[in-house]
């Protein structure tokens, strides 16, 4: 558990927590979940010190449920926040290993599962981890996974914003100014990793459309595709989530009076519009990307109705050429049909050079047909 001390230009780390928030700051309680349940007493303890009340025991659950989904609930003290953020790539590893070594421990594999064949790797980071916040007016509460980059990154970032506020006399501070700004910078930057996730999806979608649009492809890795669509499916609903639990809260900042960020009335309304346009912002960041992950999922449709199509084309063509060439052949059959007879009379039957007549006539049939069928496009190759 670390525990930071905000002011308006600084920021310190504390050893325990303190008797009282600093009265131009705020203090921010993050730690790993695996400790929550450990740390509890201390965190009910700086919830009533700090923020002047206790953590409800269903919110505690809340905080402390990994598989908790983006949620928003609020009480008359604070607001409580779970915001579930993309993991990274070792995480989704671990992950894949821990499930294979589950299925090795039950004796349905010995080998770590494999990705599809053909499929596309970045779908498989499709998977993310739940951070929650307790947001009191002077006293932030963050629980994430182990080892989270979005806690750690930010105190790194806020370290060299007040090492540079302090450096530099005329600078404006960029620290947050309370933990509901605070929580709405991890939140966007949270988001900013989805938008980020966007451009490897997008080329490695189109990658596979290219495999699937070519001329004589055979593809038959339908598997990965239809596991490709259901990530897509859980990406949408992971953001429709996170949309409705922000613009809950976004409407909470709306409807909370003026006297809650200042008792100056002008710096009370500066504070709100901040929190609001930030609040839109990560809802506008939120929207970008279920708009794409909709976008690419009907690019992926679209994708294999085309290349259904263009099967459908080719075995078209081919029957078209098959078609033309049996009627080529369907005289020339008659005419041999016609001369195998077992009539004892047949015209040119007997007459010398017969053969080489019938013979000359089913070529100039056969020529004529083909110039007709081929006048008419129906041998002519669809262009491609």
């Amino acid at each position: 558990m670390q525990i930071i001390e905000f002011t308006a230009d600084s920021l310190r780390f504390v050893d325990s927590i303190p008797a009282r928030a600093p009265g131009d700051g705020f203090v921010w309680i993050f730690l790993d979940r695996d400790e929550f349940e450990g740390q509890r007493a201390q965190l009910q303890q700086a919830a009533h010190q700090l923020g002047g009340s206790t953590l409800l025991d269903l919110h505690c659950q809340d905080l402390g449920s990994p598989a908790h989904p983006s949620h928003y609930d609020y009480t008359s003290v604070y607001d409580l926040v779970i915001f579930r953020r993309l993991a990274t790539q070792t995480e989704t590893q671990a992950e894949a290993e821990h499930e294979a070594a589950i299925e090795a421990y039950h004796g349905q594999g010995g080998a770590p599962r494999k990705r599809a064949r053909g499929g596309l790797p970045a779908f498989s980071r499709i998977s993310s981890r739940a951070v929650g916040f307790a947001v009191f007016d002077n006293l932030l509460i963050s629980v994430h996974p182990r080892g989270c980059y979005a806690a750690r990154s930010f105190v790194e970032r806020f370290l060299a914003d007040a090492k540079f506020s302090v450096d530099t006399v005329s600078s404006r501070s960029r620290l947050p100014t309370s933990p509901a700004d605070l929580v709405l910078r991890m939140v966007n930057a949270m988001v900013d990793s989805y938008l980020d996730l966007r451009k490897e999806l997008t080329r490695q979608l189109e990658h596979w459309q290219a495999e699937l649009l070519k001329p004589h492809s055979r593809f038959d890795n339908w598997g990965s595709l239809m596991a490709a669509r259901g990530q897509l499916h859980v990406l949408e609903d992971l953001c429709d989530e996170q949309h409705d639990a922000m613009q809950e809260w976004l409407d909470s900042l709306r409807e909370q009076p003026l006297s809650s960020f200042s008792t100056d009335p002008r710096a009370a309304q500066g504070a709100q519009d901040q929190l609001v346009a930030r609040a839109r912002d990560v809802i506008e960041h939120i929207e970008r990307v279920v708009h794409h992950a909709r976008r690419l999922e009907q690019s992926a449709e679209t994708v294999v109705q085309i290349h259904f199509s263009a099967q459908s084309n080719r075995t078209n063509d081919i029957m078209r050429t098959l078609t033309a060439l049996t009627a080529i052949f369907l005289p020339l059959n008659l005419i041999a049909g016609i001369f195998g007879m077992n009539f004892e009379f047949i015209p040119l039957i007997h007459v010398h050079g017969g053969f080489w007549w019938a013979m000359a006539s089913m070529v100039l049939i056969a020529v004529a047909l083909l110039v007709v069928f081929w006048r008419k496009r129906y041998l002519a190759q669809t262009e491609r």
